[in-house]
């Protein structure tokens, strides 16, 4: 009797953990253990090209899908890996594999696509690099892998696409909110540039910003209007801001704090940053007196002006 491969038995467990939820959203705890259980398992029996020093990762094996799809059945797909790639907010393959993951888990398409995976690799070895033979080509291990991903097809997923700016970094996603403004009063920022990031700094004494309390130090621009700031430069927050003056805003915020009110830990080091900077930040619990209010029912204006690190956001 073959053995049972660990990852393939984990997964199960997961996914029965997940359909005894229902429908499953990004709060759902078993989530991002089955994303993690899945990118395992499709790294496994990766084989990299051998004249070649480019480490290349599982979404590049999806995005050769498109080139393969002679008779026009990826339609999805195609749609899928064309978000992807246009997504500025992901600068990793990494990053771009995991957002590719949760749009075909939403659009319960991943059964198909792995079904397609294999059965190219199985025919077609002329792409960069493929599924090795000691694991995903294995009869043993295939059709049990396929069988999980048909089940996971099968499932109602209703997760967030746009909150994926940390994708690059972990599967656990920060809380993402939005603030909406509209051009009537300042709002009263310090902007402070870290790893292409833009992240709040400080508030001004009075302004919009400290009054609604729709932001805090430590928390993160991640786009405005639309407009992705991730991976921005320095002051370019006031470059949006200047070509969207009078104008209603929207704006993404990330926050430092997770659900249970912790610190989201892909930002530690950040938050060290910004406290060497400004040594009398807290990144403490929540005073119950500051608890967040419904995004949407604030009101404010925004203009700014860029520093070579620092940007007043008022």
């Amino acid at each position: 009797m073959p053995a049972k491969d660990p990852l393939i038995e984990t997964l199960k467990v997961c996914i029965l953990n997940l359909k005894s939820e229902g429908t499953v959203t990004d709060s759902n705890p078993h989530l991002a253990t089955c994303c993690e259980l899945l990118e395992l398992i499709l790294r496994k029996g990766l084989q990299q090209p051998v004249l070649s020093l480019a480490h290349r990762d599982y979404w590049h094996c999806f995005e050769q899908l498109l080139h393969h799809d002679t008779c026009g059945r990826l339609s999805s797909v195609s749609l899928a890996v064309q978000q992807t790639t246009a997504c500025s907010k992901l600068v990793t393959s990494q990053g771009r594999g995991r957002f590719f993951i949760r749009i075909m888990l939403m659009r319960r398409t991943l059964g198909n696509v792995v079904k397609h995976l294999l059965h190219t690799n199985r025919t077609l070895l002329v792409i960069y690099w493929y599924f090795c033979c000691n694991y995903c080509l294995n009869c043993l291990q295939t059709e049990p892998f396929l069988s999980l991903s048909m089940v996971l097809s099968e499932m109602n997923f209703k997760i967030s696409i746009e909150n994926c700016s940390f994708l690059d970094e972990s599967w656990l996603l920060p809380v993402c909110q939005i603030y909406e403004a509209v051009p009537c009063r300042e709002l009263g920022m310090v902007l402070r540039y870290l790893d292409g990031r833009v992240f709040v700094l400080d508030l001004l004494q009075c302004s919009q910003a400290q009054v609604d309390m729709f932001a805090e130090p430590g928390d993160i621009i991640d786009e405005i209007n639309g407009i992705s700031l991730r991976n921005a430069s320095n002051g370019q927050a006031g470059v949006v801001l200047s070509k969207l003056k009078g104008q209603p805003l929207s704006i993404h915020l990330i926050r430092w704090r997770g659900e249970d009110g912790s610190i989201y830990q892909p930002l530690v080091k950040h938050l060290r940053q910004l406290k060497q900077e400004k040594p009398s930040l807290q990144f403490g619990p929540k005073p119950a007196s500051q608890q967040d209010r419904t995004a949407g029912q604030k009101r404010g204006q925004t203009q700014s002006a860029g520093f070579k690190h620092t940007e007043w956001f008022v």
